[in-house]
């Protein structure tokens, strides 16, 4: 596999005082069966910053983001978020304080309207409850918050239209809008591009960027298009069966001799 060459250059680190940590995973391990699925990961993600995660299939990035987001219990480490620890708090738990996820499979309403998705996103997010017997109005708080992040996103056109029938690549985008309405501080992104049309990408990063800029949260991102993630962030972390072997700038990323041999190279 030949080394991708960034789309656009990637964002510099911050210069300057270091970033305090939004989130921190140390030392997480996972055993299932007696077979070692994460072993030893370390990962220190600065507040405010976009993190690429890359590695072949297997080597445990989804699972390192189940066991972030409360899917997974670890078996040996312990989990930051901005500075408290959550390794035991449950999936709601980690959601009321902040921390957002996609998944590789899109979780919409497929019933519900593109509007409808979103405006309950921004009802739980501004104190409600998850209802569609609220009765909403074309002026209450959460559709004025949904319709703002739709038209962020670029779905304003589709707000009616059932988020089951919408195409995958708007689904993607519908997902970021949900995010954007939930105000999550820290961001989980996982493979968002996956299924993707190329016509759809260039708005999806984007739409990232937007979530990224708008909000200030801290996004963590798995992704296998290289030449799309390097482009986009400003830090990449690379697995390699079940451990990070590189945390890196994209740049040097990609020029580690290690990185070729293990990811870009024969186990690619």
């Amino acid at each position: 596999m030949s080394t991708p060459v960034p789309s656009a250059p990637a964002p510099e680190p911050e210069t300057g005082e270091r970033r305090g940590s939004a989130l921190s995973i140390e030392g997480i391990g996972l055993q299932i069966g007696g077979a070692t699925i994460l072993k030893d990961v370390d990962l220190d993600v600065p507040a405010g910053s976009l993190v690429g995660v890359i590695g072949p299939n297997g080597a445990g990035k989804t699972t390192l983001f189940n066991v972030v987001s409360g899917l997974v219990v670890p078996t040996a480490g312990r989990i930051r978020m901005d500075g408290e620890d959550i390794t035991n708090t449950s999936v709601p738990a980690r959601a009321r304080a902040g921390l957002g996820r996609t998944f590789q499979t899109s979780s919409l309403f497929p019933r519900l309207s593109v509007l409808e998705n979103v405006r309950l996103a921004a009802q739980v997010a501004l104190g409600g409850a998850t209802s569609l017997f609220r009765f909403p109005t074309k002026t209450d708080a959460a559709t004025l918050t949904a319709l703002e992040k739709l038209e962020a996103v670029g779905l304003s056109h589709k707000l009616d239209t059932p988020a089951g029938d919408i195409s995958h690549g708007d689904k993607r985008k519908l997902e970021i809008a949900v995010l954007l309405a939930t105000d999550a501080s820290i961001v989980l992104l996982d493979e968002p591009m996956a299924g993707v049309g190329s016509g759809d990408v260039e708005g999806l990063v984007e739409n990232i960027r937007v979530l990224h800029r708008e909000t200030g949260c801290t996004v963590l991102m798995v992704e296998h298009h290289i030449d799309v993630l390097m482009g986009l962030v400003e830090k990449v972390a690379v697995m390699y069966s079940g451990s990070i072997i590189a945390y890196d700038t994209p740049q040097s990323i990609m020029a580690d001799p290690l990185v070729q041999s293990a990811y870009l190279g024969s186990a690619a």
